[in-house]
């Protein structure tokens, strides 16, 4: 007869993994079910054999912060054709040009292609770039700026080898081309702005950060991605003293942290962040840090220590004293080969989600699986993706 230590575990985990059973169709474990594991996003699109005649309807399955951004969903489509690329008069069937325009439009792709970028691409309100299908990739030059707009959604793309921009004329409109001063080399900077969707995209090796949050923006959703081979993954928040970053609020959930990585997933500075379901396959300095007070949940997370004993602690504040009364918080993390995480504060964290933003977080011991097939999917078209 197993003793009682032993008993009382395979009981939990029994009960454990039964509760997610019941929680949702998509958190039932492979014993029990021949379906695939899916989150709730991708439970969302991912088993209708439809997707690529209703590809518009990925509109409606993101959760958290960034739920209500709807991209292009009621513009018309346009396919990219060509990867080329002018900055300042960009030619009808580049990427460039269809982001630009004034008009919502759902951006898809004839072929795959690597773009070239000759300066940062400038991303106008109400678009959906729409990987899937083809292998899409924006790398070796700049990369992608999201300013002063709203409702973007990057979906099923790799973007990596980012460069900074230069210093030149680049258009952001049909009616507008101005002076860039050059951008920092980050692969996604999204910087005032809201309604915002990161989702199936590969990041990596990029001369700034993979991420920014900046400057004021909020409503942002960043999930199913696979990040690797890169030094700051994700800032939140631009400086200690941009006070307008105390209504960023930024979900990041189903994503995974995989290898090279060395802190930043995330840093916060001022604002909220709900980080729930994530992978983490190591870190050489820290996973979660942040400075001037932030709030971060943690939960259901899969945090993998590395075999270093001094980089064990999952967090990090950016301050010697004075962090005992930020509120970060864990709640059904899980914690391998030595991880921790150093909870302060007091209050809730409690994201405070509307209705349709709110999804279910799952135990983190299902994370392994929900985030599987974290970064671009192989679709094809007629069949479940």
């Amino acid at each position: 007869m197993a003793s009682l230590p032993t008993l009382t575990l395979t009981l939990t985990l029994i009960f454990s993994l039964s509760t997610l059973t019941l929680a949702g169709s998509y958190y039932t474990t492979p014993s029990t079910t021949n379906k695939k594991v899916m989150n709730p996003i991708d439970s969302c699109w991912r088993g209708r054999s439809n997707w690529a005649a209703n590809r518009r309807a990925l509109a409606n399955c993101a959760v958290g912060f960034g739920k209500n951004a709807i991209g292009g969903r009621n513009g018309a489509f346009y396919v990219v054709k060509d990867p080329s690329d002018d900055p300042a008069n960009p030619k009808p069937g580049t990427l460039r040009y269809g982001v630009i325009q004034s008009k919502p439009l759902w951006i898809i792709f004839a072929k795959s292609m690597v773009i070239k970028l000759k300066n940062e691409l400038m991303i106008n309100s109400y678009k959906t770039i729409d990987g899937r299908g083809v292998k899409v990739e924006i790398a070796y030059g700049p990369c992608i700026t999201i300013a002063h707009v709203s409702h973007v959604i990057i979906h099923g793309i790799s973007i990596h080898d980012c460069k900074p921009g230069t210093s030149g004329i680049v258009r952001d409109s049909p009616t507008h081309a101005g002076h860039r001063r050059g951008s920092d080399g980050d692969a996604i900077d999204i910087f005032d702005s809201t309604d915002v969707w990161i989702d199936h995209c590969s990041l990596a090796h990029s001369y700034d950060g993979l991420i920014d949050v900046i400057h004021g923006s909020t409503a942002v959703t960043i999930s199913n991605n696979f990040f690797s081979q890169h030094d700051k993954v994700m800032l939140f928040g631009h400086d200690d003293d941009n006070v307008e970053d105390k209504r960023m609020k930024v979900t990041v959930a189903f994503n995974h942290f995989g290898p090279g990585l060395v802190q930043r997933m995330p840093r916060v500075r001022l604002g909220y962040a709900h980080v729930a379901n994530n992978r983490y396959d190591r870190w050489e300095m820290y996973a979660i840090g942040g400075s001037a007070d932030p709030t971060i949940l943690s939960e259901g997370n899969y945090f993998v220590a590395p075999n270093s004993a001094n980089v064990k602690q999952v967090t990090k504040r950016e301050v010697k004293n004075g962090w005992t009364n930020w509120k970060w918080r864990s709640s059904r993390d899980r914690f391998m080969n030595g991880a921790y995480f150093v909870p302060s504060g007091y209050g809730t964290t409690v994201p405070g989600y509307g209705k349709t933003q709110s999804f279910r977080v799952a135990d983190g011991l299902m994370v392994p699986a929900l985030t599987s097939n974290a970064g671009p999917l192989s679709c094809t078209a007629n069949r479940a993706c």
